[in-house]
């Protein structure tokens, strides 16, 4: 009697662990920082099965699913910009051009972000981020 206590309680933690995670999160790692798009009906059916079962867990997972996108299709489109492009935005004196670093960013990925919104929040990179990307730190 004990062994299958420990058995059906070792099931309920596996259970409970796995929909905490979230399902699109785990099975779709890629699609996290998704915005919007359409629902994934997998995902959230995975999502909704841990609601029939374990309540709190299954909107833990909707909600986490739901943050971190991966609840969404993909859209097939992404964007990147190589790190050498986006040399020629910084000025002689290691200042960022913003109209420099919009016009690369148009032209290199088709998106016209609007970086001169007064609202947009600018943070300054560390020396690590460059080694990170394998660039050296020279303006």
């Amino acid at each position: 009697m004990r062994i299958a206590s420990r058995l059906i309680g070792g099931a309920v933690a596996a259970a409970l662990l796995t929909q905490l995670s979230a399902c699109g999160t785990l099975f779709y790692p890629d699609r996290r920082g998704q915005i919007e798009g359409k629902i994934d009906p997998v995902v959230a059916a995975m999502n909704a099965i841990g609601i029939l079962f374990f309540v709190i867990p299954g909107l833990i997972a909707f909600a986490v699913d739901f943050a971190t996108g991966a609840i969404y299709l993909p859209g097939g489109q992404s964007a990147q910009v190589s790190p050498e492009a986006l040399r020629e935005a910084i000025t002689a004196d290691g200042k960022v051009d913003t109209a420099r670093l919009k016009a690369i960013i148009a032209r290199e990925t088709g998106h016209d972000l609007p970086l001169d919104n007064p609202q947009l929040l600018q943070r300054s990179g560390s020396l690590q981020q460059l080694a990170a990307y394998g660039l050296p730190p020279a303006a």
